[in-house]
C-alpha cells in the first residue's frame, strides 16, 4: 500500500494515519495519508484521473502504468511551466506567451480516393521541431522514476 509522507510524531506520540482508496483511470488503490487529509488526497487523485482521461482521448490503448506515466509527465510540464512563470514573476519580468501544448494527437492523413488522388495532394508534414537534449534526459529520467513507482503499486 502506498503511504504519502507523514509528520514525524513527536517522541511518545502515535501518528494517526487516514485511510482512503482513490479511483484513477478507473482503478482503485487503497491510500494512506495523514489524518484530516483525505479530502486533499482524494481532490488529488482526481486531477490525476482527469490527465490520465485526456490521455485516453488521444487514442491508442495503454495499460494502467504507461497511462499513469504519460498523465504524470503532463502534470510535471504543468508544474514546470508555473515554475518558470513564478521565477519570472519573481524577477520582474513579463510572462512569456503561452507555448503549444507538449503532448498533441496525430490525425491520421485521409485516404487516397478512388478517384486517384494524388500525392500532390496531400500536404507535407511540418518538420519536427528540434527535440532539447537536456529536456529529454530529464523526461526519460522522470519516465524511469513514474514506471518504477508504478511497478511497485502493481505489486501491491
Amino acid at each position: 500500500m502506498a503511504r504519502l509522507p507523514a509528520r514525524r510524531a513527536a517522541p511518545g506520540r502515535v501518528e494517526v494515519l487516514g485511510q482512503v482508496t482513490v479511483r484513477v483511470g478507473g482503478y482503485s488503490h487503497p491510500v494512506s495519508c495523514e489524518d484530516g487529509q483525505e479530502a486533499h488526497l482524494i481532490a488529488l487523485a482526481a486531477e490525476v484521473d482527469r490527465r490520465v482521461a485526456s490521455v485516453k482521448t488521444m487514442g491508442g490503448s495503454y495499460g494502467e502504468p504507461r497511462l499513469l506515466l504519460l498523465a504524470a509527465l503532463l502534470l510535471a510540464d504543468e508544474v514546470h511551466d508555473l515554475k518558470v512563470e513564478v521565477a519570472q514573476a519573481r524577477a520582474g519580468l513579463p510572462p512569456a506567451p503561452p507555448s503549444p501544448p507538449t503532448v498533441t494527437a496525430v490525425a491520421p492523413l485521409p485516404a487516397a480516393s478512388a478517384g486517384g488522388a494524388s500525392s500532390a495532394d496531400v500536404a507535407e508534414p511540418a518538420p519536427a521541431p528540434a527535440m532539447d537534449p537536456q529536456l529529454a534526459e530529464r523526461l526519460a529520467r522522470v519516465a524511469e522514476r513514474i514506471e518504477g513507482i508504478a511497478a511497485d503499486l502493481g505489486k501491491g
